[in-house]
């Protein structure tokens, strides 16, 4: 630093012993209409483990942002492609993102747990939120068809894939 400049110069560097984990749980309560095989999801909620939420608000808003992801992840998106291998769902016209009237009243509660690996106690947040509504909408579909003998195996849940899963069914049952 040249003598006389201004401001004040510091550096500091912290390493994590080990990587620090986000936990959470989430939980759905799903319609499926027999006739259409619509899912609808009626209710939603998680809760999440972030540590010392530094911005609690910022933090809800990852919650949410990422259920309303996963939710459509697990009932509408999907990318699919002609024979060609040309992509068919390229636009937001063909390419099913949710609704803000698809969505339920998302109900989220935050544990704050804060970590000791670090100086702030913090952990992730965003990715937990992600990836959990597939499986929940999944086990509350097949949990909601159960006394149908459907069998949920793939995202998204389309009214499509659950009336061939139920004939399927029931083609291999009048067989037996």
């Amino acid at each position: 630093m040249v003598s006389g400049s201004p401001g004040l110069c510091a550096g500091a560097f912290h390493y994590a012993e080990t990587v620090t984990w986000g936990f959470g749980a989430h939980a759905a309560t799903v319609a499926v209409d027999l006739e259409t095989y619509e899912v609808r999801v009626l209710r939603y909620a998680a809760t999440h483990d972030c540590g010392r939420p530094i911005n609690p608000l910022v933090v809800e808003g990852q919650v949410h942002g990422g259920i309303a992801q996963g939710l459509g992840a697990a009932l509408t998106e999907e990318l699919i492609y002609d024979s060609t291998g040309q992509l068919l769902t390229g636009a937001l016209m063909d390419y099913a993102l949710p609704r803000a009237d698809q969505l339920p009243f998302l109900v989220s509660e935050g544990v704050d747990f804060p970590s000791p690996k670090n100086p702030l106690g913090i952990k992730g947040v965003g990715e937990g939120s992600i990836i959990p509504p597939m499986g929940v909408i999944a086990n509350a579909v097949e949990d909601a068809l159960a006394p149908l003998g459907v069998d949920v195996v793939e995202v998204p849940i389309t009214s499509f894939r659950l009336f061939s899963a139920y004939r399927k069914r029931k083609v291999l049952s009048d067989h037996m």
